[in-house]
């Protein structure tokens, strides 16, 4: 209640004040429009050639009340000729009176209206302070069971945020607002956490193949390759091979690993989508003659974003592309504007996708076809970094897919998300 009329009392003080503004405001604009009216009339009496230093007097009849003393104010000059003319004003002053009579009402109307309305506004708005003034003072003056507080502390400590479905409960209604928060926070605790078993468990799956077919060839040179050159040929182009692929699948982890905790800074400048994937077109018709290569770029697209990420998303498309086609496939790489928006395309006629794995491609270590991929050596994060990249550019991925006929992959890019995102 105390909060409730300080908010009144504050109120009505914050009206006033505006009222009195207004009200000084209307005054001077009374007095100018005053001085006009007078101004007016005596150049029109003098017929436009007012003089500095001619004599002039203005008379009323001082018999009359002063409200009728307008009617009877006698303008007198002395013209070019030096004779002194005299102009009566009583019906031009009967206008003005009258005009003037009309203002006031205007504005006493708007005092009124801002009286009445203006307590209404200023109320509305200061009334967020008032139910935090009101929340406080019931926070303060709110009493704890202590016994309820230490059964809740008792369920908080037997949790363990990492055992799955555990959830705190008390069975107490004055405390259902703190068990959901808890509740809420342990969820995300445990998805987390379930998400980093999952990525660390993945990671060590990948890992092993290749250290365990580098350690079996470095055995069998051990034994054989010092006298079979063969082997020795064999062991080697191996162990290179295994290593460039633990090589990739660490700089990969590490990406992500940066990206996740948030390390991994956007820089931000104009690109141009047609020069970009003119670029990308030019690398892999050169590394891969073997197919089929199309550029359709014909317009410039510039955009801003970071021109060394959009690029890798590029390249991570074009190498899955590369990697699911066969020699002499087509793979089109576009620049375009899809809906009025920036995008950019890589599509190929090779193997396609499974529908019921569409959405899993961006799935960390996901394979859609896992033998094939991993005999053409993919680690099954490509498309997680691809998606990474274009999330922190505030876009989005459109796919389209169909097995035996092919894939298009589109990255578009919003401008206006784009800019948010890199702020």
């Amino acid at each position: 209640m105390k909060s409730e009329q300080r908010t009144t009392s504050i109120a009505r003080r914050i009206n006033r004040s505006w009222l009195f503004r207004m009200l000084g405001t209307f005054l001077l604009l009374d007095i100018l429009l005053l001085a006009l009216a007078l101004g007016g009339f005596c150049y029109a009496a003098e017929d436009g050639s007012l003089r500095v230093h001619s004599s002039r007097d203005v008379t009323w009849d001082e018999s009359l009340s002063i409200w009728d003393r307008v009617e009877s104010l006698r303008y007198s000059f002395v013209d070019e000729s030096g004779v002194r003319q005299e102009v009566g004003g009583a019906v031009y002053f009967r206008l003005v009176r009258g005009g003037f009579i009309g203002l006031f009402c205007a504005e006493m109307l708007i005092l009124l209206i801002q009286y009445l309305g203006g307590f209404r506004k200023a109320r509305r708005l200061l009334w967020p302070l008032e139910r935090m003034a009101i929340t406080a003072q019931e926070l303060s003056q709110a009493s704890f069971d202590p016994e309820k507080l230490r059964h809740l502390e008792t369920a908080i400590a037997g949790v363990s945020p990492l055992a799955p479905q555990v959830k705190v409960k008390t069975d107490d209604k004055e405390l259902q607002g703190l068990e959901k928060a808890i509740n809420d926070l342990l969820s995300r605790m445990q998805e987390a956490y379930r998400e980093q078993t999952r990525f660390v468990s993945d990671a060590s799956h990948e890992l092993r193949t290749p250290i365990a077919v580098i350690q079996g060839y470095a055995d069998m040179l051990q034994r054989w390759g010092k006298s079979d050159e063969k082997v020795l040929a064999e062991g080697i182009d191996a162990i290179q091979t295994e290593s460039a692929h633990m090589k990739t699948l660490v700089e990969q982890l590490l990406f992500l690993a940066r990206g996740d905790n948030g390390r991994t800074q956007l820089n931000i400048e104009p690109i141009d989508l047609k020069e970009m994937m003119g670029e990308v077109y030019e690398e892999y018709r050169m590394i891969h003659p073997d197919r089929t290569w199309r550029l359709d770029a014909e317009t410039s697209i510039p955009i801003r974003g970071d021109a060394a990420l959009l690029k890798q998303t590029a390249r991570i498309l074009v190498d899955n592309a590369v990697r699911y086609t066969e020699e002499g496939d087509k793979i089109s790489l576009r620049a375009r504007l899809k809906d009025g928006e920036p995008c950019f395309e890589v599509q190929d006629n090779g193997i396609g996708i499974r529908q019921e794995d569409l959405g899993r491609i961006f799935d960390r270590f996901f394979r859609s076809d896992p033998a094939r991929n991993r005999a053409t050596g993919g680690t099954g994060l490509g498309l997680s970094i691809a998606k990474w990249i274009v999330d922190r550019h505030g876009g989005y991925f459109d796919v389209f897919s169909r097995e035996a006929f092919g894939t298009r992959i589109g990255v578009v890019l919003p401008q206006a998300k784009a800019d948010g995102q890199a702020k």
